[in-house]
């Protein structure tokens, strides 16, 4: 990542977790940061505790026109716009047979069409600035997926083929130098949760982030305590398998495949 220091950054679902450490992170590298969430309260709270580097918008992603408006007003205030990060997120992890159709409406509003919303407003001002970032958080369950998370598993895998998409159009549209990139944490401590060990904290991925960025990753796949590079590696391979082996959906939590994912991937010692 470019020094940050006079930038100005739009991070949506900013008032905790993944949100709030990456909107931390960057004011604390000399950015201007806009923080949202639903929640007026929420968005003003956490704007004043950043500081005059900070502006707070409440904005509702899945809401196309708030969207526009959030853009609006992060150029309004600070001029300019140089790096947007879709973190807003919504999930419910229910069966098909116990999803309601509003939980899997919201889900694929929040997050999926909200990424294309927030985009799609920020695409103008950030190619103004020459070098733009859009940051869009993917997930475990978009990548690997994971039994019983139905919509969140659609919705995070159709993120991470927007992302690849995005990135693919960036990078052939004459004098563009926006850039495009995909962060998929590991197991994180988010959100009110307690910490658990073997999680990662909200910090430390936006530490891994940003190195990882100033490499010019493009898939930014975080590790965890308990989940290396190397087994996560497996877990990819597995899982496109399936389809070149013609195997059953999902093998991985197929009883009939266990005993050869268990040799795929051997449980780490100790």
């Amino acid at each position: 990542m470019p020094n940050l220091t006079g930038k100005v950054a739009v991070v949506t679902g900013s008032t905790k977790g993944i949100g709030l450490a990456i909107a931390e992170r960057m004011v604390n590298e000399g950015a201007s940061v806009v923080v949202t969430a639903r929640t007026a309260t929420e968005v003003e709270e956490v704007a004043a505790r950043l500081g005059d580097a900070a502006l707070g918008v409440p904005c509702d992603v899945a809401v196309e026109a708030d969207c526009r408006r959030l853009v609006d007003r992060a150029v309004e205030r600070f001029g300019r716009l140089d790096v947007l990060v879709n973190n807003a997120g919504f999930g419910v992890f229910k069966s098909i047979s116990e999803m309601s159709v509003e939980e899997w409406r919201r889900q694929i509003d929040v997050n999926l069409a909200g990424v294309f919303y927030c985009s799609k407003a920020a695409l103008p001002p950030l190619s103004a600035t020459g070098d733009g970032f859009i940051i869009n958080i993917g997930s475990l369950a978009g990548r690997n997926f994971f039994a019983g998370g139905t919509g969140y598993n659609a919705a995070k895998a159709a993120v991470r083929s927007l992302t690849e998409s995005l990135a693919h159009e960036l990078r052939n549209l004459d004098g563009c130098r926006v850039q495009a990139h995909l962060l998929v944490p590991g197991w994180t401590t988010t959100g009110d949760r307690e910490h658990r060990p073997g999680a990662w904290l909200p910090e430390q991925v936006a530490d891994f982030l940003l190195a990882a960025i100033d490499r010019g990753e493009f898939y930014v796949i975080c590790p965890d305590d308990e989940t290396t590079w190397e087994m996560d590696r497996k877990r990819i391979l597995w899982g496109a398998m399936d389809l070149t082996s013609l195997r059953p959906a999902l093998s991985r939590w197929h009883p009939d495949w266990k005993a050869a994912f268990d040799a795929f991937e051997p449980p780490p010692e100790g």
